[in-house]
């Protein structure tokens, strides 16, 4: 049988990530720009959520905008047409955004004039949490129909993001879903992290969250 060598590349991949991910970081201070990294399944509810943001802080904020996927623009068409700046990334297949993908976005986009700038990353609970794209911050977004349990089954994505929203509380009453067991699971991955009930289709909840993102915002630039 022939001899071959097997290469253990995954830690110094991410080593070599994380090392990009702290120097955009400190770029970002620099120019006093957040990045939110918003992480999420398909369908939870991101670009809405994203999109009633906006809504309620573009007078207070700078915002720009950089929606990730597989393929298509719709999701940076409905974000252009609320009046902020607004890029499309198309990832070539891959399922997630690193360091140095995130940061040829970024020079897309543009910082100049910018607060506050947001990755929609690719729709995926497993491989957009494995990698630090340089984000000040990460959200995940968990609905309620996806079931109360995700932190169990996925527990990386909910123990790198900073505030957790369940989405899609309005149909509650209709789904097996238990808001305190979710937020007694997101703390067992998380104790750190912060749990906003939602629902971005009425608003309701929405408020916690905007004066959240503000005030981490502002931190950022102090």
């Amino acid at each position: 049988m022939a001899e071959f060598k097997t290469l253990e590349i995954r830690q110094s991949v991410f080593q070599h990530n994380d090392r990009e991910a702290a120097l955009l970081r400190a770029e970002l201070k620099e120019k006093k720009v957040f990045l939110l990294n918003l992480m999420s399944s398909p369908g939870s509810g991101k670009t809405t959520t994203l999109a009633r943001t906006i809504g309620a802080l573009k007078e207070q904020l700078r915002i720009g905008v950089m929606e990730a996927d597989i393929d298509s623009d719709v999701d940076a068409r409905t974000i252009s047409a609320l009046g902020v700046r607004a890029i499309q990334l198309h990832t070539g297949g891959m399922c997630h955004l690193d360091a140095g993908m995130t940061r040829q976005g970024l020079q897309g986009l543009g910082l100049d004039g910018l607060d506050l700038a947001i990755l929609e990353n690719v729709g995926n609970l497993v491989c957009p949490a494995e990698f630090d794209t340089g984000a000040v911050k990460n959200a995940a977004i968990l609905s309620v129909p996806e079931g109360h349990d995700k932190p169990l089954k996925y527990p990386l994505m909910f123990q790198v993001c900073d505030v957790v929203l369940v989405n899609k509380i309005d149909v509650a009453p209709y789904f097996d879903f238990d808001l305190e067991k979710c937020r007694e699971y997101v703390h067992l991955r998380n104790p750190r992290a912060k749990v906003i009930p939602i629902c971005a289709k009425t608003g309701e909840g929405m408020d916690e969250w905007y004066t959240w993102l503000q005030g981490e915002v502002r931190a950022w630039q102090a």
